[in-house]
């Protein structure tokens, strides 16, 4: 069940940026992103996974632009995309030549909806100025807002030995960890001030600060948000592969979250060879959905199963509704708004079934081991019917399939009769 939304902390102030029309920061809400992992100049390949995200529920995609290859197929994947409806902003990752991907490929920096560059890698030396200076008039040039994105695995050196100097100099009353951390923040906002003085507004730039370890997360952007009034970017960076990555991306998102920072949020999970890609973008909706910050789908409540539970029943049931949830809701949310508030609970036995039944808005306790083979469904928080038989589980997904409709249907007045 979602939190109860006035146990949060109010969202932290932030400067609304706009993205291709989604609105990051301000008072919009959090939004879900996610970055495809083909290589670029494969149109077809990038244009498949991108619409998959998007499908998924991610608000804005990013893309790879590393070499020529690449940023000449970006507005081809851009029209591609619009050809198939698909109105999702695609966001170019930039490293090392952006400023001169930029400038040889006006296509493509017209096609994009926002650029990300790395203070830490956007030059170096005597350059490094030079050409982040480069991108940052050309988001002016094009209307673009650009993520100044530092991450901890390619800072600035020359910001870090510098600080580490004076920190020594001092007598070390930091630990080398708390300076880095110090460096991140710094870089951000740093690079953030420099991009202002150039005469790219304050709506048109989004932070982030990302490393790999909870806690160092949780102090780097608690840090930067004291500091500084700009729309964030949440992420644990290598946040690693299955459980691991998405509990340790869950603990540091939902920690800075509920502490009410954070505009944007993506879940950088490593995916299972050949495995799927939207998986990052389901576990960003299910953060926020349990956290009562987004409603993305229906909840689908089902307890853990027990000794009182031997039979897969309703393990079985449970899955079936869910996926047959995900795969209506891409027509449900035109034809039923408001049908994400839905609650179904499937449970297993009498223990809490019945309960757990009355608190959803349709339910059923499946008989656990030993019961009666009956199985009394509730509709807003009232015995509806009690099932019986072979065709438990169609029944009730039948009646899952009436309530949305009786609930969330568009009632339409019949046309009046010709005199």
């Amino acid at each position: 069940m979602a939190a109860d939304p006035t146990s949060l902390k109010p969202r932290r102030q932030s400067v609304g940026v706009s993205v291709g029309g989604v609105v990051v920061g301000g008072d919009a809400p959090i939004v879900v992103q996610s970055m495809t992992n083909t290589d670029t100049a494969d149109i077809d390949g990038t244009v498949a996974q991108v619409a998959a995200l998007h499908k998924a529920g991610s608000e804005i995609v990013r893309i790879t632009v590393d070499r020529d290859e690449a940023a000449a197929a970006v507005p081809k994947i851009r029209e591609r995309l619009e050809r198939l409806g698909l109105d999702v902003p695609l966001v170019g990752d930039f490293h090392y030549i952006g400023h001169k991907l930029l400038a040889d490929h006006p296509a493509c920096a017209e096609a994009l909806a926002k650029y990300r560059i790395n203070p830490g890698n956007v030059g170096f030396k005597d350059k490094k100025d030079k050409q982040f200076g480069a991108i940052i008039e050309t988001a002016i040039r094009y209307n673009k807002p650009v993520r100044i994105g530092v991450n901890w695995g390619s800072l600035d050196n020359e910001l870090l030995t510098s600080l580490m100097d004076e920190n020594q100099a001092k007598g070390f009353p930091m630990t080398a960890a708390e300076v880095t951390r110090e460096a991140i923040v710094r870089s951000a906002i740093m690079s953030a001030e420099l991009a202002e003085e150039i005469g790219l507004p304050r709506d048109k730039i989004i932070l982030s600060a990302k490393v790999s370890q909870v806690q160092d997360l949780i102090a780097v952007y608690s840090e930067l948000s004291r500091r500084s009034n700009h729309a964030l970017h949440l992420g644990l960076t290598e946040a690693g592969m299955g459980t691991k990555g998405i509990v340790s991306s869950s603990a540091a998102l939902g920690i800075l979250l509920q502490a009410g920072i954070g505009d944007t949020i993506r879940i950088s999970l490593t995916p299972e060879p050949r495995g799927d890609r939207t998986r990052e973008v389901q576990v960003a909706q299910e953060l926020l959905q349990v956290m009562g910050f987004r409603q993305f789908l229906p909840v689908v409540a089902a307890c853990p199963g027990c000794g009182r539970t031997t039979s897969t029943v309703f393990q079985e049931l449970a899955e079936k509704i869910q996926g047959d949830i995900k795969r209506n809701m891409a027509e449900w949310r035109v034809r039923y708004p408001g049908v994400e508030s839905l609650k179904v609970a499937v449970m297993g036995c009498i223990v809490n079934g019945p309960g757990e039944s009355k608190h959803a808005d349709i339910g059923i306790s499946l008989p656990g081991t030993g019961e009666m083979p009956s199985a009394p469904v509730f509709i807003d928080g009232r015995k509806a019917a009690t099932l019986r038989g072979p065709d438990i589980a169609a029944d009730f997904e039948q009646m899952v399939a009436d309530y949305v409709e009786r609930r969330f249907g568009v009632a339409t007045e019949a046309p009046a009769a010709a005199e």
